[in-house]
């Protein structure tokens, strides 16, 4: 047989580096480290949930023993004029939330990503309103708007002298405003994250093609921040489902029906007329339309696909 035929054997592999590969194939992901947060949630999110859900279907006015009322409290739920009304107001406070806090957050994030110095200063002052409370929030601005010793009082503007809390035409859009104003500098600060993640390389590119700042914005700064609008659009479309201590420091759901969302219902329902099991359906309800929401926007974002936002870079 020729010499050039041959092939010389191949030897085994040492014994350490046998060892290191059935150790890594051989291993799989440690999901005993998830145990803490799954029992976790269990105990504080599922078992919690599942005994509204069970209460839901119970006559109970918190103080006796519940009764099996079957989908009774549901039906009252859905043909009860109050608790619609709230619903049909808290799609109204969720859309116009949205699209006040979205624009308003995307440029104020990019304004405050800004290199200039003066930027920080303001970045400063729009973070003040995170560090206050909804219910110290509320408060302030109940007093500030009060026709008799608020802001109208201390500038003498008639303009300003309206009662901006009492009235069924305006109190729906200030809390619209207070909303804004509590919530935006938040949003701002995931935004300006975002921003400031984007490559350099991009917008110089973006320079020598020739593009202005507006066009700058919309073909490189909002392509790149995708998946930053669709968390913060999950945070703020779900968020409006739970806008409740302000809501009743303010206005505590008045004047009327005017301002009773459905979180505000819910509590209204089960502590002021002692229905835990109507109110318990609302809290279903809630919880339900809460998850519905993040999982469209996830899936209709594309936010499982995991891709990297740098695209092109």
């Amino acid at each position: 047989m020729p010499m050039s035929t041959l092939t010389a054997p191949v030897s085994p592999p040492p014994a350490p580096a046998r060892r290191r590969q059935r150790r890594t194939t051989t291993d799989g992901p440690s999901y005993w480290m998830l145990a803490p947060a799954l029992a976790f949630f269990t105990v504080f999110a599922l078992i919690p949930l599942l005994g509204v859900a069970v209460l839901s279907l119970t006559n109970w006015d918190g103080l006796g023993t519940p009764s099996f009322a079957g989908l009774a409290n549901w039906q009252s739920v859905f043909s009860d004029p109050v608790t619609l009304h709230a619903m049909w107001l808290t799609l109204a406070m969720t859309v116009l939330t949205y699209v006040t806090q979205a624009p308003i957050a995307i440029l104020l994030g990019v304004f405050m990503a800004g290199s200039q110095k003066y930027r920080a200063v303001y970045s400063v002052l729009y973070f003040l309103p995170l560090l206050f409370s909804a219910a110290a929030v509320g408060i302030a601005f109940k007093a500030l708007l009060d026709p008799n010793f608020g802001l109208s009082n201390a500038f003498n503007v008639p303009w300003l002298s309206q009662d901006w809390l009492g009235s069924t035409d305006l109190v729906f859009y200030v809390l619209i405003f207070v909303i804004a104003w509590c919530f935006v500098p938040f949003h701002s600060l995931l935004y300006q994250a975002g921003v400031k993640q984007i490559p350099t390389s991009m917008y110089e590119a973006a320079m020598l093609d020739g593009a202005g700042r507006v066009r700058t914005f919309f073909s490189v700064t909002l392509p790149q921040i995708k998946y930053t609008v669709i968390t913060s659009s999950t945070l703020m479309i779900v968020g409006s489902l739970t806008y409740f201590d302000l809501v009743f420091v303010m206005t505590n759901g008045g004047p009327g029906n005017a301002t009773r969302i459905l979180p505000l219902d819910m509590y209204l329902t089960g502590f002021r007329s002692y229905q835990m099991g109507p109110a318990s359906a609302i809290a279903v309800i809630l919880v339900v339309v809460g998850l519905v929401i993040s999982l469209l926007l996830n899936r209709l974002g594309g936010a499982d696909k995991m891709e990297s936002q740098q695209e092109g870079a």
